[in-house]
């Protein structure tokens, strides 16, 4: 989703720079741009957290729900992901324009996070056979800058980090057995987020590929893959996007390039959540 208009000189200019390994903005091909993550900002969540990648502005809250089972899948719990694309964020979004997209974006999420290392859904099962928490991950996309399937995988494994899921106490009576929800604050379980991936989308410029495309980047992109990446290297979904082609060796290059910055991108967000929770509450973040 780009709103930039590149005149042939423009497209020119970046094309050789990327084929250069020194990008306009002073990049190399395979680094992120500056971001900042905040986790809860929302006091009517069980979680949440917003991310800013540049000019691109995410933020997600996650919501915790007893609920009936899937019959297919009686012992563990389940996610649901809801993208919300603001008219703010950019103009091609107003009236519907933003739902494909938002459905695209919740379909590679599904897939990233269907692989059974990615995280305990069994850990989510209260009741085998009856009753599991499912988990409401809404996104709201507030501004786009570039590198949206990215931005919005970093923010939801933050916000899965900050949730809180009360504690359930299992009462046996005569009719069965009663849940209790515990409305303590501090009584809670936290959900392990380690093996939880994060989207990398890598493009294809000319001969070369670049991660975290800026809106030029990837106007004047014909090509690109978008993977969910684990802690450990494993590639838990994959998707192709545009019209350009790619050879066997362009994908197994941009792949092995994708598991290196999600590897990396993991280690480094994990270790920043781990420190923001080690300082304690601070009034930062806009909805405080």
């Amino acid at each position: 989703m780009t709103d930039a208009e590149l005149s042939e000189a423009e497209k020119t200019f970046i094309l050789h720079s990327v084929q250069d390994n020194f990008r306009e903005d002073g990049r190399g091909n395979e680094d992120f741009r500056h971001m900042e993550v905040e986790t809860g900002l929302i006091s009517n969540t069980n979680g949440s957290a917003r991310v800013r990648l540049a000019n691109t502005d995410v933020l997600v809250g996650v919501k915790v729900q007893l609920t009936a089972v899937d019959p297919e899948k009686p012992e563990v719990g389940r996610l649901d992901f809801f993208i919300d694309c603001s008219a703010n964020a950019t103009p091609a979004f107003e009236g519907r324009g933003g739902e494909d997209l938002g459905s695209e974006i919740s379909a590679m999420l599904t897939r990233a996070y269907s692989c059974p290392s990615a995280v305990d859904f069994h850990s989510l099962c209260v009741l085998p056979g009856q009753q599991c928490w499912l988990l409401y991950v809404d996104v709201l996309l507030l501004e786009c800058g570039g590198n949206l399937f990215d931005a919005v995988s970093i923010a939801v494994k933050a916000a899965l980090f900050n949730l809180k899921i009360p504690n359930v106490t299992m009462t046996k009576d005569e009719g069965g057995v009663e849940l209790d929800l515990s409305d303590d604050p501090f009584d809670f379980k936290r959900l392990n987020v380690a093996g939880a991936p994060v989207v990398v989308t890598v493009n294809k410029i000319g001969h070369k590929h670049v991660v975290d495309a800026s809106e030029k980047e990837e106007e004047c992109t014909l090509a690109r893959i978008i993977l969910g990446v684990t802690e450990k290297g494993t590639i838990t979904s994959m998707r192709k996007e545009g019209s350009g082609s790619l050879d066997s060796d362009s994908i197994s290059e941009m792949m092995e390039s994708a598991r290196k910055v999600g590897m990396e991108l993991n280690k480094i967000l994990l270790k920043a959540l781990e420190e923001e929770e080690k300082q304690g509450a601070k009034t930062v973040g806009f909805l405080r």
